[in-house]
């Protein structure tokens, strides 16, 4: 937080003296009686100065007591903190006057630690180790080094997109924790509007704001074919091989894929014979390998597994190519999206 760069209250250090049953002192205490208590022992120091004069103190004074503390001599500290010996002795006179103790005894030869020097050290190197890490925390949240994202994926991402995002979310952001759902792209739409997810990755579909669409991947088409079938010969079948032959087609439950082949078939006059229907490659991939028809896949899923089943490139046009966008929300304020948005699209690049 930014109120940390300023004068700090230490009130952890006071809660933590207190845990440890240490005698709250009463709420001001003049500069001789606390300077009785430290010496008699008592290591509750900070419960022994005005809340309000404690309140005051910065952390540069107190930086510069640890250094002269630990170097036990002005110049060395001086030079440790980038600064000259003057504005060094200045602060340690204004932590002096607001504790209302004196710290350290300084001669023109030596300077020690006094008992209240020495209760307050620990302490003191504490509160910077505190403000450390609280600095750190916060520059790890702004540099998106930290936080949580949840991507919602069609299944159609899994031979190729998929991994490849999620190697480099693990290499290149691997404080955030990502969590991946596997979800329909009607269904990624209602949880992008619900908050569930941060991004989806699906087939292009219509959006309206403030769910925002843009093109993440681009892949050409495979023709999928049993491996005894005669067109298995073939290295560059043509749509046109197609005509009359038995096919698994898309159903309406994958609108894209069906619609791209539909247009395809009909810009080329063919007719392929559809005997089945499935929404997924999957399925129809097993459907071709039990040898029931031929499909036209996206070249990504060549990656998955069947026996009996080869794969041909084929060109339905001159552009015709299976489009993966990423859908987000524009008012989504996860400070880490930007940062995932950036590694999902560089596939395109």
């Amino acid at each position: 937080m930014v109120t940390l760069l300023r004068p700090f209250p230490f009130c952890l250090a006071r809660s933590t003296f207190r845990d440890r049953g240490c005698p709250k002192a009463p709420a001001a205490l003049g500069h001789e009686k606390a300077r009785s208590a430290i010496n008699s022992g008592l290591n509750s120091f900070l419960d022994l100065i005005d809340p309000e004069k404690v309140s005051m103190i910065e952390f540069g004074q107190v930086r510069a007591f640890v250094a002269v503390a630990d170097e036990l001599n002005f110049g060395r500290a001086a030079k440790r903190l980038n600064m000259t010996q003057p504005p060094l002795s200045r602060q340690i006179q204004l932590l002096e006057g607001t504790l209302g103790v004196k710290l350290l005894e300084r001669t023109s030869r030596s300077v020690r630690l006094t008992a209240a020097g020495r209760a307050f050290l620990s302490e003191a190197r504490t509160l910077l180790q505190q403000r450390e890490h609280a600095v750190k925390s916060a520059r790890q949240a702004a540099s998106l080094t930290g936080g949580a994202l949840s991507i919602g994926f069609v299944g159609a991402t899994t031979y190729g997109y998929l991994p490849w995002l999620a190697t480099r979310v693990r290499d290149e952001l691997p404080n955030i924790e990502i969590t991946f759902e596997e979800l329909t792209s009607r269904q990624q739409l209602d949880a992008l509007r619900s908050g569930r997810i941060d991004l989806g990755l699906v087939r292009p579909i219509e959006t309206e704001e403030p769910i925002r669409s843009a093109a993440v991947f681009r892949e050409g088409l495979a023709l999928a074919l049993p491996l005894n079938h005669p067109l298995a010969i073939r290295r560059r079948p043509e749509l046109s091989h197609l005509e009359g032959q038995p096919f698994i087609m898309y159903s309406p439950g994958g609108p894209y894929m069906r619609a791209l082949l539909t247009a395809a078939f009909d810009a080329n006059g063919v007719r392929p014979q559809v005997v089945q229907s499935m929404s997924q490659a999957q399925a129809i991939l097993s459907l071709v390998s039990a040898g029931l028809g031929l499909a036209i896949v996206p070249d990504e899923t060549r990656n998955a597994c069947f026996d009996n089943v080869v794969f041909r490139p084929i060109r339905l046009g001159p552009s015709v190519f299976a489009e993966l966008h990423a859908i987000w929300r524009s008012d989504n304020r996860n400070t880490a999206l930007p940062r995932l948005r950036e590694l999902a699209f560089r596939a395109t690049r």
